[in-house]
Order: structure tokens, then sequence, then C-alpha cells
């Protein structure tokens, strides 16, 4: 059964340094104030894996917590750049970032191996592209039955994955609904996993088109409202245009981001 801890707990108990971290959510549901917490406890040499990297992860990759990036595109949504990211990559600053890039499919075929319990998984849409040239984790596999070139990737089983959703119940299952990007298949691949929630309730209501998370796949729960923003939450609040744009310029200057990592955790950067 999973366990409802405050943010500062929970992340202290499942993220370690050097561990393997999916903070999954598409377009809405993101675990920003996770990320935060993990920029607050000083978490480094951190393996960050997530399907569309954006201003959490550039935030991360700033705050030096990231070694490695494992991605299937990166960017600003809206926006434009990850100034944050392409530092890293280009400068080594604040520490040097390993890339792994896949397409989108192959990330979700990841995913879902992992959660399955299989070693790989296989597809066609890498056909035609130089990613494999580019990434060592995709590779050619022939088909025992009709003899058709396919690509295998490994799967995918963070230490620990962190989404967002909107509801937990007190026994720790987990209710979100909206965009569900690969969230599911994240937890479910993960050793160990935390989701935030806008709020903690006694009985969590039937509603049309809702995932469930259970209990015994969650690790943790933590009551955190607005725990998405600036992203958004379906049926909590909207997303905030004017903060995704307001970072552009933070993340493209390190001293305006050194302001910024100052005001987050208020140790001088």
């Amino acid at each position: 059964m999973a366990r409802v801890l405050s943010l500062g707990e929970a992340v202290a108990e499942l993220v370690h340094d050097g561990d393997t971290v999916a903070l999954e959510g598409f377009t809405h549901l993101i675990p920003v104030a996770a990320g935060h917490e993990i920029i607050r406890q000083g978490r480094r040499n951190l393996t960050l894996v997530r399907m569309t990297p954006d201003i959490v992860y550039d935030q991360l990759i700033g705050a030096g917590c990231a070694s490695k990036l494992i991605f299937s595109w990166g960017g600003n949504p809206g926006v434009g750049s990850l100034h944050r990211f392409r530092d890293a990559v280009q400068h080594s600053w604040p520490v040097p970032l390993e890339i792994e890039e896949h397409s989108h499919a192959g990330m979700a075929n990841r995913y879902v191996a992992g959660a399955s319990g299989l070693p790989f998984a296989v597809l066609r849409g890498y056909t035609g592209t130089d990613l494999p040239a580019q990434t060592d984790t995709i590779k050619p596999i022939t088909c025992p039955f009709t003899g058709e070139q396919l690509t295998a990737v490994p799967a995918l089983n963070p230490d620990v994955t962190i989404v967002h959703a909107q509801r937990a119940d007190r026994a720790g299952n987990v209710q979100l609904w909206g965009i569900a990007g690969v969230q599911k298949e994240a937890v479910l691949a993960a050793k160990r996993s935390l989701v935030t929630v806008e709020e903690v309730v006694d009985e969590l209501e039937p509603r049309p088109g809702a995932l469930v998370l259970p209990s015994w796949a969650v690790t943790a729960v933590a009551e955190v409202p607005h725990g998405a923003a600036p992203s958004y939450a379906a049926g909590y609040y909207e997303r905030d245009n004017a903060a995704y744009q307001a970072w552009d310029e933070i993340g493209r200057d390190r001293e305006e981001f050194a302001k910024w990592l100052n005001d987050l955790t208020g140790v001088k950067a």
C-alpha cells in the first residue's frame, strides 16, 4: 500500500544520488514541484528520463542535478529552446551532460517493455532515420517469422518514477484524467514511484475516462496543491503561459538563472 508522505519526506526517501529518475506528464500534470524539491535537496549524478523534457528539466540540468538525459524531444513548448540544457551539452556548464536520444514511439515502447517485464521492445519507427547511428541503444533486429528488418530498444526501468495527478485516496489509490501520456507505464516500469496530487480525498469518485493507479503500484503519495504549475491540471487550473515565456529570459543567462536558483533553494549559486 502506498504511504502518504510530505513532498520533502518522499523525495528524501525515494530519490538518491546516481538514480535513474523519470518525471513524466504530457502537456499537463507535469510534476514540477517534485522537480524543484529534488533541486532543493541537492541530488547529483542523476540520469533523467522523460519523453518531452521541458522547463523543469532545464532547471534540474542547470542546477547540476543531472549527468545524463534520456529523451525524445526537448524544448520550452510554444517558446523555444531549453538554454540550460543547451549550455550543458555545448559547454559542460554546470557539469557535462550525456544525452541519449530516441523517438517518441521508441520511448513509449521502452516504458511499455519495462512495465511488462520484457528486456526490450520492437518497432518500425526508426527505419530511414539517422538515430540508430547516433544512439547505442537502438539496434537492428530481424523478425524470426517474416525476416523483416526491425529495430529493438531496451526496456526502461527507472529507479524512481514521479508523476502528478489530480487525486488520491487515503489508501494511496491515484486518479488522473485528461491527457494521460505514459504515466501509467512509467510508474509500472519503475522500482519505486512517487505521485504528487492536487488533493487527498476520502473516496475517489468515478469519472469518465479517468485512469486509476492502484495503491499496490505506488510507493508514496504526496499532497501538493498546484504541484504541476506552470503546466496545467485538468479540472483544477490552467497553463501559465506567461511563466513559460518568462523562463526563456531566465534560462538564457547564467546570472539570471543563478538568481532564480538562489530564490528557489535559499543557497547562493
